[in-house]
């Protein structure tokens, strides 16, 4: 069971054969899982722009009722970039959020928070992701049968921009896959996951990295911000992307469409009656 926001739903490896148009890490991993257990099924709850309280709320009474023999749990991003939020209380929501997952008997995944090389406009957030990291590893240490943690921010691949998607704060294909894969290495799972290096890295001149950062902030930061002071967010309409357990064995994709079936017959059938 995948439990968080945009990092589990899978923003930024794109694909809209799939729920909310994405793929990710934790799909990727699924269908490995799947290939070696037919029988293993697969839920994730991840839905972008969620804040902590919205995953203690809607999502971890799920994985409580589910009691799954595995979690992966990925929240606090998107709390830390918002300036008027109290660390400390943050912080103890987290550690009660993770007691809560480790009661079901569950192996629980944990991750750090990546320290993104990001432009000095969003550079006063990195003191935050530190303190969150020092929050995880120290919970990992506390409840050291059950959780499992993800040192995501020790891992210098990440550091390459070609792992990142447009926005500099989502992975993209590339990022998503090495995730997968160091994720089952980490469950000691077999898998046919291989992940290509990257050719040499594009050369840019000063101006054009400057337009670059300009367009960057206009197009990403600034929309991103706003939404914040309008208290909307990217979110808001999507539902999780598997909500009820699935077998990656029989095909996602073709899950999906049978899925998405009756609501497009019913829309035949009303175009029909009018």
């Amino acid at each position: 069971m995948a439990l968080g926001d945009s990092f589990t739903e899978g923003v930024g490896d794109w694909e809209p054969r799939l729920p909310n148009g994405v793929r990710g890490w934790a799909d990727r991993v699924a269908k490995q899982l799947s290939k070696a257990d037919p029988q293993w099924q697969y839920v994730n709850l991840g839905i972008r722009s969620r804040r902590l309280e919205q995953i203690i709320e809607e999502q971890i009474p799920v994985a409580l009722e589910l009691k799954p023999e595995v979690i992966t749990f990925y929240a606090g991003g998107n709390d830390i970039l918002e300036f008027r939020k109290d660390m400390k209380i943050f912080l103890e929501r987290y550690a009660q959020a993770v007691s809560d997952l480790v009661s079901t008997g569950a192996k629980v995944l944990l991750f750090t928070g990546f320290d993104i090389p990001v432009h000095p406009v969003l550079a006063p957030f990195k003191r935050r992701n530190w303190r969150f990291n020092d929050c995880v590893r120290e919970l990992a240490l506390m409840y050291p049968e059950n959780v499992v943690l993800v040192d995501y921010w020790q891992w210098e691949v990440y550091r390459d921009k070609r792992m990142w998607d447009t926005d500099k704060l989502h992975m993209n294909r590339a990022g998503h896959r090495y995730m997968a894969i160091r994720i089952l290495e980490i469950l000691g799972s077999e898998h046919h996951l291989e992940f290509y290096p990257f050719g040499d890295i594009e050369r840019v001149g000063f101006w054009q990295a400057t337009q670059r950062d300009v367009e960057w902030l206009r197009q990403w930061v600034l929309p991103m911000f706003g939404r914040r002071m309008r208290g909307v967010t990217l979110g808001d309409s999507l539902p999780p992307r598997w909500p009820e357990p699935i077998y990656p064995a029989k095909g996602m994709k073709k899950q999906f469409r049978k899925r998405r079936a009756p609501s497009g017959a019913q829309h035949l059938r009303n175009s029909e009656v009018s």
